[in-house]
Parts: C-alpha cells; sequence; structure tokens
C-alpha cells in the first residue's frame, strides 16, 4: 500500500521537482497540498500549487492555503533572486482555472488527519506555520499523525539563508520551535544532506528530454534557477533539489543515515532559526533539550544514488 503524504509547500522550483517526483512515484499516494508563504507570496504559492496540479493532470489533488505571514513576524520577502520573479523560473504562469478548497491549511491538515488516524504523513517543505497553527487548534493530531518529514534546518552545518540559518527555518523559526517540540514523529532532512546532492546539467537535460507538459514545467523552472546555483556558485553545474531530496526519503529511506536526538531552534540574535541538536549537558536541571521528544536527524546521504533516483522518477513522469 502506498503512504498516503500531504505536502505542505511554498512553490518554489525545487518545491515543483520535489511534487513531481512523488507524484510519479508508486510507494506514495499525494492526498493534498498545503500552501505557505516562503520562496513567495502564499497567493503566488497557491497559485504555483494549482498550476502544477494541472501541468499533471492531477486537479483531483485538492490545495489548501495557508498561512501568509510567519506566527511572530511579517512576510520576508520571499527568494525572487533564487526561483524568478513568479517562483517557477522562466515560467510565465497564466491565470489558473482551479482553485483552493474552503478550508485554510490548518483546518485541512487537521481534517485529513482525523479522517485516516494513524496513516497520513506530513511532509511540509516551507515554512513550518501551517503545521504549528494546526497543532495550536488541534493538539491531539500529534497522536494520529503517521510521520512529520521536514525539509529544513541545519544540525551540523551553516545556514544558507544566515550563517546559522537554513531558510525554511528562518522563515518562521517560531513555528519550527513548536513543530520539533511536539509529541509526533519527526525526521529532519536538512542543509546536512540537500546540499550535498547536484542535479548535474547532464541530469537536467535527461529530464527536460520528456515530452509531457510536467517535462516542460521542469525545464522552464529549472532554467533560472540553475542559472542561480552557477552564478552563485563559480564552477558548479547543475542544481540542488533540497526539496526533492528531502522527501525521497519517502521512497528509499535506505539512502540516508540518521542520529536521533532532540532539536531545539534559535530564537533570537545571530542563532535565529538554527536547529540545534542535543548535546551532553553538564547541568541536567538547566538542559535545554530536557523533556523534548528525540527527532530522527538525516547526517548523511548516496549523494550519486539521490541524484539518480530523482532524476529517473522524474524522467519517467507520465
Amino acid at each position: 500500500m502506498p503512504r498516503l503524504v500531504l505536502i505542505d509547500t511554498d512553490p518554489g522550483v525545487d518545491d515543483v521537482f520535489a511534487i513531481a517526483m512523488l507524484l510519479a512515484s508508486p510507494e506514495v499516494e499525494v492526498v493534498g497540498l498545503t500552501t505557505v508563504h516562503g520562496n513567495m507570496s502564499v497567493d503566488v504559492c497557491t497559485r504555483n500549487a494549482l498550476h502544477l496540479l494541472e501541468v499533471a493532470g492531477r486537479t483531483d489533488i485538492p490545495v489548501a492555503q495557508g498561512a501568509s505571514d510567519p506566527i511572530a513576524m511579517p512576510f520576508r520577502g520571499g527568494a525572487a533572486f533564487v526561483h524568478g520573479p513568479d517562483g517557477l523560473g522562466d515560467r510565465m504562469v497564466a491565470e489558473v482555472t482551479g482553485a483552493p478548497v474552503e478550508d485554510d491549511a490548518a483546518d485541512f491538515i487537521i481534517r485529513t488527519v482525523r479522517a485516516r488516524p494513524g496513516e497520513v504523513v506530513l511532509a511540509p517543505i516551507g515554512p513550518l506555520t501551517n503545521l504549528a497553527i494546526a497543532l495550536e487548534r488541534d493538539p491531539g493530531i500529534a497522536d494520529l499523525v503517521a510521520e512529520v518529514v521536514v525539509m529544513g534546518g541545519n544540525a551540523y552545518k551553516g545556514g544558507n539563508a544566515s550563517p546559522a540559518a537554513e531558510a525554511n527555518i528562518l522563515n518562521d523559526p517560531e513555528a519550527a520551535e513548536v513543530v520539533f517540540g511536539a509529541a509526533w514523529p519527526v525526521v529532519m532532512l536538512g542543509l546536512d544532506v540537500t546540499d550535498e546532492v547536484t542535479l548535474t546539467g547532464a541530469n537536467l537535460a535527461r529530464i527536460a528530454s520528456g515530452a509531457t507538459p510536467m517535462h516542460a514545467l521542469l525545464r522552464d523552472a529549472s532554467s533560472f534557477y540553475q542559472r542561480f546555483h552557477e552564478e552563485a556558485l563559480p564552477g558548479y553545474d547543475g542544481l540542488c533539489p533540497h526539496d526533492a531530496t528531502a522527501l525521497a526519503w519517502l521512497i528509499d529511506p535506505g539512502l540516508f543515515e540518521f542520529v536521533h536526538k532532540p532539536v531545539k531552534v534559535g530564537l533570537e540574535g545571530l542563532g535565529r532559526g538554527k536547529t540545534w541538536p542535543a548535546e551532553p549537558y553538564p547541568m541536567p536541571e538547566f538542559d535545554p533539550w530536557r523533556d523534548r521528544p528525540g527527532v530522527a536527524i538525516a547526517t548523511k546521504v548516496d549523494a550519486p544514488a539521490m541524484a539518480e533516483l530523482i532524476t529517473e522518477r522524474l524522467v519517467a513522469f507520465e
């Protein structure tokens, strides 16, 4: 039986790669998309999610629009310099014909989880605002979620949106602190592994050679994102598929190695947005990680095998 996956997303070029990969994978069944501020405004992210599903021929999958701002600060403005002016690189999206469902993202998460207790995987690949709001409205869902598979964070390396922090966590640290502190099973796949995987120009050419509308979308979206990587990192060939690498855990978890430790999120100063794994603490009564649940933190990935897995699934999209 395929795993039921609800993807919380801020599309975003790498979000498109990740969602298309799961739509092409028999191991999972995507039961919905919820959108959140992040790479672009939530309105643009919702339009992009609807457009992606139209291109994929999967308008049967519901989309619920979520939070427009983080919990404790205004929207940070997005990342058009990374993902292009509309979030999909060089793709200029016309008006979409579909519309989001009436529920907002948090209510949609609650309703979906309660309808299939113990079966639904939440897969956030953007800021964690919607999940934190859902927990606030209905704390009982923590006992009913199969897993929470997070693309975000950085345990043992520096950040990509600040010296300390990864972008999804920095875009709402307060929400991340709630999600990592809740009593549900969390798998954190952050920069420790996603930075290690590259889709090279050769990989991207294979993907672009496909004949479906989705292959055209992937080609159009990737061109801007690839230019960003190659201009920012002289000598780099290709792009980094952060979200697809993380969600590939749902397809082949054996490609990763993990440690299991509680995680705290920095909320102040230069360390704001940093995900801190627990370390031995000399005074247990003051241990900042005490009473927090363990998190499965991905620390290593078989990068060549991962790049091939992502490429194969996207080439095979029908």
